[in-house]
């Protein structure tokens, strides 16, 4: 699915009321709040992140990354948070979508996919036809001992992202290593609904107003 207009952007691993409101002064779309992970960047408390999304404008989204895999407990995260989006960051049976859909209605969800090879292609149309609202294509590595769930810095096959793109009857946004150097070049080639950076815009771990915004300069 092509992106019809500009490009939308989601700032992740926000980590404080501050670097939200930065993130929405210089043009995010959505905001990214990551739950606990076994590896990576980001992390927030529950309570940190909820009171981001009660003080986060419409229509600016709200995204909750969550790894866990069983609906009771995604639920239980959603409700403590509070966040109108759902980003997997982990694969999920294929039921999951629709029971997570009875019990939230209103609340859209996100598929990561972990781009390793030519194999994840059916993962990601499999999750679209499961029930997913939209792809998120990422480099993490889930079939480490620890997982990878996001957050690498590292750019992945973007060809291979390129050919889910052309497929998804969904939006998909673009993850993993984009910076202001490449993310022209990520566009053109993959043409994704949306980006979504983190490390790409930061400094020693904190939000870089002006990376941030030379990087959102080149998208809109």
């Amino acid at each position: 699915m092509q992106s019809p207009f500009r490009t939308r952007v989601k700032i992740c691993c926000i980590s404080s009321l501050a670097e939200a409101q930065v993130a929405i002064r210089l043009g995010a779309d959505a905001l990214g709040l990551v739950g606990q992970m076994p590896s990576g960047p980001g992390v927030v408390g529950d309570e940190l992140a909820a009171w981001i999304v009660r003080s986060t404008p419409p229509p600016v989204a709200t995204f909750m990354l969550t790894s866990e895999t069983n609906v009771s407990d995604i639920l239980a995260h959603q409700r403590r948070v509070g966040a109108n989006t759902i980003q997997l960051v982990d694969a999920v049976p294929a039921d999951t979508y629709a029971q997570l859909r009875t019990a939230l209605p209103a609340i859209k969800l996100v598929q990561v996919i972990h781009v390793l090879d030519e194999r994840n292609i059916e993962e990601a149309l499999q999750a679209v036809e499961s029930g997913a609202d939209a792809l998120l294509l990422d480099s993490g590595n889930p079939t480490l001992t620890v997982k990878e769930l996001g957050g690498t810095g590292r750019v992945h096959n973007w060809q291979v992202s390129r050919r889910i793109v052309e497929q998804s009857e969904v939006p998909v946004f673009l993850a993993g290593g984009l910076n202001a150097k490449n993310v022209r070049e990520a566009i053109e080639l993959v043409a994704p609904y949306g980006l979504d950076i983190c490390s790409g815009v930061r400094t020693n771990g904190q939000l870089d107003e002006h990376k941030l915004e030379t990087f959102m300069n080149l998208i809109l």
